[in-house]
């Protein structure tokens, strides 16, 4: 009897596992985020030109990052998209920290978490405000030599924008395989638990 209702425990916690992360999968594939009721193609340019800040932001849903909407004008569409992944990593990470609340785990606080914390809600809207400023800089350029100058301190700003969304994008990562593995781990526990208890 033991053996049927540790299969059992095993068997719908494994279902519930697989099945939250198919759905979330075909809501990702699809382009839908759940309670958001509009469709949002991901593969559309995100170039922001000819936008506004009011349908910047109807095209565009940060769920969990604060940004100055002016501060995002100046950006490349590829620097759009992997800002835009970055944030998608944090609400995914942010739901994993729920759903340990919410089962009454209370999640150390570990110093990779806080220096990341401080990177996207400090760090980030500081660079991308320096970032703007430096590239909307109304610098004379009334000889080649001012304007090699300034083009030459753009470059550098752009590269300097491109590492810190490396490095915060590197650490979500990490932080995204370690949640992984603790779900893996706790389903290698229950499995372990169960099997020791068989009569």
């Amino acid at each position: 009897m033991s053996i049927l209702i540790g299969i059992g425990i095993v068997t719908t916690v494994t279902t519930f596992y697989l099945g939250r992360k198919g759905w979330q999968a075909l809501h990702k594939a699809v382009g839908i985020t759940p309670g958001v009721p509009t469709y949002q193609d991901y593969d559309a340019p995100l170039s922001l030109s000819t936008l506004s800040p009011s349908a910047l932001l109807s095209t565009i849903h940060w769920q969990q990052l604060t940004l100055n909407t002016e501060h995002l004008k100046v950006l490349s569409e590829p620097q759009l998209r992997q800002l835009k992944g970055i944030d998608e990593k944090v609400n995914s990470y942010h739901n994993y920290q729920k759903e340990q609340q919410a089962q009454h785990k209370t999640p150390e606080f570990t110093e990779s978490q806080f220096v990341l914390h401080k990177l996207l809600h400090t760090r980030l809207p500081e660079t991308l405000a320096s970032y703007y400023y430096l590239t909307k800089a109304d610098i004379s350029t009334t000889n080649i030599s001012t304007n090699n100058v300034s083009n030459g301190k753009k470059a550098e700003a752009n590269e300097l924008l491109q590492q810190v969304f490396n490095n915060i994008e590197s650490r979500l990562d990490i932080l995204l395989a370690q949640e992984e593995t603790q779900h893996l781990q706790d389903l290698r526990v229950m499995t372990r638990y169960m099997d020791s208890h068989r009569s």
